[in-house]
Order: C-alpha cells, then sequence, then structure tokens
C-alpha cells in the first residue's frame, strides 16, 4: 500500500521542470550564434579568403543578416511591448471589426513605423496573437518596411528630381499592402495561418522580457536561414542570365522582381540598387523596390518559421503577383 502510494506521489518525468530541460540550446539558437562565428572568423583569418564563390557567398551572407539585425531587433522590442503593456481590448477598440475598413487603416498605419521587413514580421506575428484580425495585420506587415518615411527619404535621395518615382512606389506598395490585407480576408484559411507565439501568465517587464528571448531567438533564428538562402542564390544565379534581357519589355519587369527576391535587398538600401540598375527601364525598377519589401529570400524563411510554411508559400507567391502587377500598372499610369 506504501509502495502505491509513493508511486501515485511521484511526479511524471515529463512534467519535473528540470534545470537541464530549461537551459537546453536548440538549433535557432545555435544558427543566431553562428553569425557572430562568421563575423569573428572573417576577422580572425585576415587576408584568407579561400576560392571566389566562397568569398563572395560570405560577403553576402553577412551583408543580409548585418544590415537586417538592427531592424529584425526593433521589431522584437515593440512586439514584446505589445506583448507585455498593450491590452487587448485596445487594439481591438482601434481598428473596426469591417475588414474593407480595418484592412486599409492598418496598411496606412505602416508609414509611422520605420524598418524592413524583417522587423514587421515580428510584430505581425503579436497583434494577430493579441486579437487584431489577421487580414489587417497582414496588410500591416506588408505596408511597414514599404511605405515608411526613412523608406520614401531613401527613395527620394536614390532617384534626385524624379518625384514621380517615389510617389509611384508609395502607391504601388500601399495597393499590394491593402489588396493583399482584403484577399486574405477573402480567401485565407484560418488553418495556414499558425503563429507559434508561447502563452504566459507573466505580466508587466517579466512578460516584455520572456517576449523579446523568444521572439528574438525564434526570429533570428530564420533570418539566418534566409541570409544562407540569399547568399547561395546570388552565387548560384548567374548575374548576367537577368542583364541579358534588360533590354525586353515587360519582361524586365519580371526579371527585377525575381531579382529583387534573390537579392534580399534591406529595404532602406534598396533604392540605392534600383537606382544603380541604369539599364532597366523606370517601370522595372519600381518592381524591383516595390517587390523586394514583401517578398525576399529572408522574407519567406521568416514568414515560414513565424507563420508556417502552408502560409509563407502560398503569401509570398500570391503577393509577388500582386505587387507585379501593382507595380506595373502605376509605372504606366505615372511614369
Amino acid at each position: 500500500m506504501a509502495d502505491e502510494i509513493a508511486v501515485q506521489a511521484r511526479p511524471h518525468p515529463a512534467a519535473e521542470p528540470t534545470g537541464r530541460a530549461r537551459r537546453r540550446i536548440g538549433s535557432l539558437q545555435v544558427l543566431v550564434a553562428g553569425i557572430l562565428a562568421v563575423l569573428v572568423g572573417r576577422h580572425v583569418l585576415g587576408d584568407w579568403t579561400g576560392p571566389a564563390w566562397l568569398e563572395a557567398w560570405g560577403a553576402v551572407f553577412v551583408a543580409v543578416c548585418v544590415q537586417a539585425l538592427p531592424f529584425l531587433l526593433l521589431g522584437v522590442v515593440l512586439s514584446a511591448a505589445i506583448a507585455a503593456f498593450v491590452p487587448a481590448r485596445l487594439l481591438e477598440r482601434a481598428l473596426p471589426r469591417n475588414p474593407l475598413l480595418a484592412v486599409p487603416i492598418a496598411g496606412a498605419a505602416g508609414v509611422v513605423l520605420p524598418g524592413c521587413e524583417c522587423a514587421s514580421v515580428p510584430v505581425a506575428e503579436r497583434l494577430i496573437a493579441r486579437g487584431v484580425a489577421p487580414a489587417a495585420a497582414l496588410a500591416f506587415l506588408l505596408s511597414s518596411p514599404a511605405v515608411n518615411p526613412v523608406v520614401l527619404v531613401a527613395t527620394a535621395v536614390a532617384f534626385r528630381g524624379q518625384p514621380e518615382l517615389v510617389a509611384a512606389r508609395f502607391l504601388a506598395s500601399l495597393a499590394t499592402a491593402v489588396v493583399m490585407g482584403l484577399l486574405w480576408a477573402r480567401f485565407g484559411r484560418p488553418e495556414w495561418l499558425r503563429p507559434r507565439v508561447p502563452s504566459s501568465d507573466r505580466t508587466g517587464w517579466a512578460a516584455f522580457r520572456g517576449s523579446l528571448e523568444h521572439d528574438f531567438l525564434h526570429a533570428g533564428g530564420f533570418l539566418v536561414i534566409g541570409g544562407m538562402t540569399a547568399a547561395t542564390l546570388n552565387v548560384a544565379v548567374p548575374r548576367d542570365l537577368f542583364t541579358g534581357l534588360a533590354g525586353l519589355p515587360g519582361v524586365d519587369v519580371l526579371v527585377l522582381a525575381l531579382l529583387a527576391v534573390l537579392l534580399a535587398v534591406c529595404s532602406e538600401a534598396d533604392a540605392f540598387v534600383a537606382a544603380g540598375l541604369s539599364g532597366f527601364s523606370p517601370t522595372a525598377r519600381l518592381a524591383f523596390m516595390v517587390v523586394g519589401p514583401m517578398v525576399d529570400a529572408k522574407l519567406i524563411a521568416l514568414q515560414a518559421g513565424t507563420f508556417g510554411r502552408a502560409f509563407a508559400w502560398r503569401f509570398s507567391a500570391a503577393t509577388f503577383t500582386v505587387a507585379v502587377t501593382a507595380a506595373a500598372l502605376t509605372g504606366w499610369w505615372l511614369l
């Protein structure tokens, strides 16, 4: 009898909160640490660079990850602040329940958050977890890195004397975000969208620290995967394949849109890259700037890790199609 009582009183092994389980290092933490390893390795190795393709791969990988990390950190800080300090009721009241009204408002709200596409993913994830309609959160996810003041000023500097190109970028990007939000409201399925925000009973600063750690480690790991993908594509795909098609009307728009996906340039810097592509038409360069902040290699990886692969592939393919169409129509109208 005593033995039976002892067995019943003994906690189940899965329920024991061992320190070892808490301190286990996951693959995402290792991937984030890989960024530091590459940076330190390049400093230690000095002049030794290895094969040319390996040097190019490392340069692109480090550039993608390093330029995105500050903005990713901005995004996760804002995401953690939303989780810890913003009541769910406030978010619900801020947006109308009707998607036809909520989506345009959320898209326009992207103007107030300077940051790149990496910052918008954890914020959108947290907004959905806090009760914001997915269609509105996704419209914000797309508009925030594309129509904020920093991006528009950078575009104006890169294309001096061409205010019509700045206006075209704003209009085409905002239209893409709103259309994608409305499409999700009409055709999106809940099982495609699975935010991986852990539930927690903590509040205040404890909740802020916990959310910050989770979001950064989670999103940072997939940022590294995206950086590796972008670097591999940059090395594997010949650049002449794109430049040879620059003079073909209509085709050049699709070519630069695909190039934006492969290069994965941060939205604050892509205007300067587009300005250097002088062999392409203004509409093609507009497509490069509209598609890049919404669909690129690292962003697809971030969305897959945050919302699931079923969502990422469907949403990225649809966004690419809508963004190219919006850029082509806006370019035909304004440029």
